[in-house]
């Protein structure tokens, strides 16, 4: 098994732990956990548009992601996406306008529809470019090895388990 079998095995399992958090939150999957937080359906909606995305980064299609001037890329690296992969924490951080969700899915059985949807098609296109053996050049990080901008989704998932579960 490759490093990037391996990464995106464990990005499999961290969207399938949201899927059943998801599941669980039912009561209250419409109902943001506090002011100016998010519900567990926006949470869906977030983790999915960042999955969509990075698959458009990974494939070379234009991507909503930010992206930052080229001299400030290896500070971000070393400061927050090594620091990430490092501990496996995100810490707090706001997010960009076009990943932040007005709503999501309306329910959780959408919401994992729309995650598995999101999922296959990053998985796709993390495969295609492993084919062709480059890393990802990425508008906030620059130049990570695949396998590692695997993993920092996987912990972007994991993180937001956290927040739908509390």
């Amino acid at each position: 098994m490759t490093d990037l079998d391996r990464a995106l095995d464990e990005n499999r399992a961290a969207v399938d732990d949201m899927i059943v958090a998801g599941e669980r939150a039912v009561d209250r999957w419409l109902t943001p956990r506090g002011r100016g937080k998010w519900s567990p359906s926006q949470v869906v909606e977030h983790v999915a548009r960042a999955l969509e995305e990075s698959a458009h980064l990974i494939a070379g299609r234009p991507s909503k992601l930010p992206s930052l001037p080229r001299f400030l890329r290896p500070a971000v690296r070393v400061l927050f996406f090594n620091r990430v992969l490092k501990t496996g924490r995100m810490g707090k951080a706001k997010t960009v306008a076009a990943m932040d969700p007005a709503d999501g899915p309306a329910t959780p059985a959408a919401g994992r529809a729309r995650l598995e949807q999101a999922l296959s098609g990053f998985d796709r296109e993390c495969r295609a470019r492993a084919d062709a053996s480059a890393p990802v050049d990425s508008g906030v990080f620059g130049v990570v090895p695949l396998s590692d901008y695997v993993a920092f989704q996987r912990l972007h998932t994991r993180h937001h388990i956290a927040q739908m579960s509390s």
